[in-house]
């Protein structure tokens, strides 16, 4: 790295690029199975947050941005569903939640089949 040159990223090897593209799956499908009982999402969001530095310069760092703001923007919609619930708007909330959380999820796990980055 140069210095005073914060843009330039280090080179990432293969192996290293196969190790991310497998872990970008498992988050994937972490958050797939958290759709119905909610722990495993939260070691995706953990493990994001643990290794998106190792992700820098790689398609797989636009999959890490998509699923952690997939996982924050579900967990408040998730929540402003539960407090409404007692209204009856919770329920259409929280349906809207899950409908839009899997939307995500498949189009993720498409443009990672792809091997394409996820959109800014």
């Amino acid at each position: 790295m140069q210095p005073g040159n914060l843009d330039v990223v280090p080179a990432v090897d293969t192996q290293q690029l196969q190790s991310l593209r497998t872990l970008t799956l498992v988050v994937y499908l972490l958050y797939a199975v958290g759709l119905f009982t909610g722990l495993p999402a939260l070691i995706g969001i953990i493990v994001n947050h643990v290794k998106v530095g190792d992700t820098e310069g790689t398609i797989y760092r636009s999959h890490f941005s998509w699923q952690m703001r997939s996982f924050w923007w579900s967990l408040l919609w998730a929540i402003v569903g539960w407090v409404t619930v007692w209204i009856g708007v919770g329920f259409v909330i929280l349906a809207a939640n899950w409908i839009w959380l899997v939307y995500r999820l498949v189009r993720g796990f498409l443009n990672w089949n792809d091997g394409k980055p996820m959109p800014v």
